[in-house]
């Protein structure tokens, strides 16, 4: 079975990577109207069933579908408008990113509106602002786009008083920072570009990290973690420190284990298998247990010698043993020093070693929209984690607002309000 190429870029500074702080979200699925703030290095999504978690998770796969395949893909595979758009609600849909290029760089604002016309996607609105030095009042668009027709002002510091250049697209549908950021003249559009490009947002399924894919070293696993035997070749290959690493924590976790193995076979696939003490023999990928393939891909996404700047995690907790959770959660922390992540969960022991400024719940309001609330907004929460308290067990006794699905999925009550 063939694996589809993974594509990588190497980023300038990769030791400082772009930080997402913001996220507004209008019109998508159950995201009525919702705004992310103050997002962390590792964030973490928390509530009931059908809370909107995976919606929240689906919105970052969409804009990097948007940017990695085009916006006609990613719209037509969720079933376009009649499927993407928020019931009972006209107008576009709206994704509004707040991030900085480094700790350091000034806030830059993109904004994208998409919407259909005809039973065709288009973009209604793409902009892209910031404010710099001592610029006072309304930021600055340097980039500014309507229906494929707009402009964009150039430069490592676009600023009012700059040449602003009229480009258009030769269709509607086609995003501009996509476009325009593949130039040279255009490094703050190019530097947004390569952050949403180099996104990894997993969708990992186990029968595909069984699978004997065509030998050929791979550098990121994929989506679904399908190349995960190329991606060991490759760290064997090229990185056999960070590979050791890798088998170094795998160890810690899974016992008995000695090391993992991709073999090219003599029809040109990959063999993956595990050798586990005392026997001599490995063991074959697909009769290895689910929990040990999981950790084992998750843990060459967290060890990537070029990890990507964002990294989505979707329910780690399946197949894995509990007191894998918080281990793996303290793998999750110590990645954030080189990506950012945002992770959904169900599982107390991963939400134990998390702070309450980590965690945002996620609720649906009595119309049937998403709301979020970050736990340490939550009246008592601070208090409760000051005195010892771990986020877990606040959330299975019910003081999040959304610990027992089946009595209180919706808002905080009074008691546990946001102030």
């Amino acid at each position: 079975m063939a694996t589809r190429k993974i594509t990588r870029r190497t980023r300038q500074g990769k030791h400082t990577p772009a930080r997402l702080e913001a996220l507004r979200v209008e019109n998508y699925r159950a995201l009525k109207s919702i705004a992310l703030e103050k997002i962390t290095p590792l964030t973490v999504l928390l509530g009931a069933n059908g809370s909107g978690k995976s919606t929240v998770f689906d919105v970052f796969n969409f804009l990097s579908e948007c940017f990695q395949f085009g916006l006609r893909h990613a719209w037509d595979r969720r079933g376009r408008a009649r499927e993407l758009k928020t019931r009972g609600q006209a107008g576009a849909i709206t994704i509004e990113l707040k991030y900085r290029e480094r700790l350091d760089a000034p806030l830059i604002t993109y904004h994208l509106a998409v919407d259909e016309e005809g039973g065709k996607v288009f973009v209604a609105e793409e902009w892209l602002s910031w404010r710099r030095g001592k610029q006072v009042g309304r930021p600055f668009r340097f980039l500014d786009y309507r229906r494929g027709q707009g402009s964009a002002v150039s430069g490592e510091e676009p600023d009012e008083s700059d040449r602003r250049i009229e480009s258009p697209l030769r269709s509607p549908d086609l995003i501009a920072v996509n476009i325009l950021g593949q130039f040279a003249e255009h490094p703050r559009v190019a530097a947004l570009r390569e952050f949403i490009t180099d996104w990894y947002v997993s969708y990992l399924s186990i029968d595909d990290t069984r699978n004997q894919p065509e030998a050929g070293p791979q550098d990121r696993l994929s989506k679904t973690g399908d190349n995960l035997p190329n991606v060991i070749q490759h760290l064997k290959e090229q990185h056999p420190e960070r590979l050791e690493r890798i088998f170094d924590a795998l160890r810690r976790r899974v016992p008995r284990l000695e090391r993992v193995l991709a073999e090219p076979m003599p029809d040109g696939r990959l063999l993956l298998q595990i050798k586990d003490a005392p026997f001599d023999r490995p063991v074959l990928s697909r009769f290895v247990s689910d929990g040990t393939l999981k950790m084992l891909a998750y843990l060459t996404v967290l060890y990537d010698p070029e990890a990507p700047q964002f990294i989505g995690v979707e329910e780690p907790e399946n197949f894995l043993h509990p007191r894998l959770l918080p281990e793996l959660a303290e793998e999750c922390k110590a990645a954030t020093e080189r990506s950012q992540l945002l992770v959904t969960t169900h599982s107390p022991f991963f939400l134990n070693v998390l702070k309450p400024e980590e965690v945002r719940v996620l609720y649906r309001n009595e119309l049937g929209y998403t709301e979020a609330v970050r736990a340490s907004d939550i009246q008592g929460i601070p208090e409760f984690v000051a005195a010892g308290a771990t986020m877990g067990h606040l959330w299975i006794e019910g003081h999040l607002g959304a610990g027992d699905p089946l009595v209180n999925a919706g808002a905080p009550t009074s008691k546990e309000r946001p102030r």
